[in-house]
């Protein structure tokens, strides 16, 4: 029998946690009752009562903006959550719901326990910065990318709160300071008014980013990192790598794995799934979050960690951007990434209205004219998301027909999405941002300008194979990884899985190849005695 009155398990951990914490959290909200952000308002009010809920370590107050606290705090916009001002200099605009739920968590956590958690690298490159730092970063509920340099941030304000000042701003709050700041695409972090960081970025990356006030994208530490000996090392955290993860420790492999960005690679950003077995519609962040819950429970993952070289002798020394790895056998797992257009405009309106994923950026987009650029099953269901959460889409493809599902086309003109057919974007037009496109139709030879604010693409994927070549594996004729039918390159040692392989680009293949090759690397470990 269950015992009805049994304490959840999550809240009894989080009570414990209140319990310990060395410090209480004062929370002060400066807010307006009516306008536009009144839902966000309510939203703080309800997710602060449930945390003082379970425990009176945190205190809240609220205040109009009318009020003199407002000029203290030197506080002008509706809503803004101040975090134990007395000791941080810490900020939100918006409310922590979606994906920006678990940045609140992790921002309680560091407040309460005063301690920001940085690696010893991080704090090295700090502790050498220089003047005072104003921080913005610009994020969104949707986004799955952003509590990851939301949360840097907060550890570098909790880290040196005389030096680092710091506002979380969400873009459907506010979306005129997303305008002004041209923030079209999250996250995005900016210091002392300076662009340091589009996308989120390991946590030592985005550490000298804000030292040097200076977008960075690699950091090779000044020391030797302590070092890490394991059967098996995955690179590559997608649906590949996770299932080969779980089947090689379940074989008795000690396994590591290490992800250099965001765990579950393409999949987090779709907005959902109907084609994975037992699921008939997943989000596909939920998807992931499964995924890597179970693999957690086998294998261990370093995430925000890079490759940086891979020597090979006796076992693979392999070295990132935190510590060595020594490790018998390694499993290129790296997936692909977003093609590009190669257009005039792309490359320098990408955050400006040029997006990759419609998950992270289109609520930005609500109310507003965008187009999506492709064919195939991804550009039909990121256009259905932006029609879904109000934006005007038009879908623009090269071919005479759509690639996609025919179940995927029937709901895009069940939704009254238009589509330009024979049509390819020549230019993409702006400014500051996106303004317009260029089309060409390939059957009418005519060149027109096409009027919007967005610019979506979804034209498929290329391998992220820049480490398997600097390291000499074979590529075939498509760019993609050479290897047999148990997933062996042309280096004895190593590996391959996923979408870095070519063939269908699916969940499901990339999982099952991952477990083949999993499979493999155990039977050719056993044969060798």
């Amino acid at each position: 029998m269950v015992d009805s009155n049994a304490e959840n398990p999550v809240l009894a951990q989080l009570k414990q946690f209140f319990e310990k914490m060395p410090s209480d959290i004062h929370l002060i909200l400066f807010a307006e009752p009516d306008g536009n952000e009144a839902p966000f308002v309510e939203a703080i009010r309800q997710v602060v009562r449930a945390f003082r809920q379970v425990t009176k370590r945190v205190t809240f107050k609220e205040f109009r903006l009318t009020h003199a606290e407002a000029k203290r705090y030197e506080v002008t916009q509706s809503p803004t959550l101040l975090i134990s001002p007395d000791r941080y200099r810490i900020r939100w605009m918006g409310a922590p719901i979606g994906e920006e739920a678990k940045t609140f968590l992790q921002m309680l956590y560091l407040v309460g326990s005063g301690e920001s958690r940085l690696s010893e690298q991080s704090r090295k490159v700090l502790r050498k910065m220089e003047g005072e730092r104003r921080v913005r970063v610009f994020v969104s509920p949707s986004c799955p990318y952003c509590p990851q340099q939301a949360v840097n941030a907060l550890k570098a304000a909790v880290e040196l709160p005389e030096q680092v000042a710091l506002e979380i701003i969400d873009i459907q709050c506010k979306p005129d300071l997303a305008q002004q700041y041209e923030a079209f695409s999250v996250p995005q972090t900016f210091a002392n008014e300076v662009l340091i960081g589009k996308g989120a970025q390991p946590e030592e990356v985005f550490a000298l980013s804000l030292a040097r006030l200076e977008a960075q994208t690699l950091f090779i530490p000044d020391i030797e990192d302590p070092e890490v000996h394991a059967d098996l090392l995955i690179v590559g955290g997608g649906p590949a790598g996770l299932t080969a993860g779980i089947y090689a420790v379940r074989s008795g492999l000690k396994t590591v794995l290490i992800e250099k960005a965001l765990l579950g690679g393409q999949v987090a950003t779709t907005p959902f799934v109907e084609n994975y077995p037992g699921f008939t519609q997943v989000g596909g962040k939920a998807l992931v979050d499964m995924m890597v819950s179970h693999a957690l429970e086998y294998v261990q993952i370093f995430q925000g960690e890079e490759v940086i070289d891979i020597r090979r002798g006796d076992v693979f020394e392999v070295r990132t951007n935190r510590r060595t790895f020594f490790v018998k056998v390694v499993l290129l797992a790296t997936g692909a990434k977003h093609r590009k257009l190669d257009v005039p405009g792309e490359e320098r309106l990408a955050g400006r209205g040029v997006s990759y994923c419609s998950t992270c950026d289109g609520p930005l987009f609500k109310n507003k004219r965008v187009i999506m650029v492709g064919g195939g099953n991804s550009a039909v269901t990121e256009a259905l998301y932006l029609r879904h959460i109000g934006a005007s889409v038009t879908l623009v493809h090269r071919g005479k027909r759509l690639r996609a599902q025919d179940v995927l086309v029937a709901q895009l003109r069940q939704a009254d999405i238009p589509v330009i057919y024979s049509t390819q974007v020549r230019e993409i037009v702006g400014t500051n941002r996106v303004e317009a496109v260029t089309l060409y139709n390939s059957e009418t030879d005519q060149t027109t300008r096409f009027e919007t604010d967005g610019v979506f693409i979804a034209i498929g994927y290329e391998p992220s194979v820049e480490l398997a070549r600097k390291i000499g594996v074979f590529l075939n004729a498509e760019g993609y990884i050479q290897k047999d039918d148990r997933h062996r390159t042309n280096i004895p040692g190593i590996y391959s899985a996923g979408d870095v392989e070519g063939g269908y680009k699916q969940i499901v293949t990339a999982a099952g190849q991952g477990a083949e090759a999993a499979m493999a690397i155990f039977d050719d470990w056993i044969s060798k005695g």
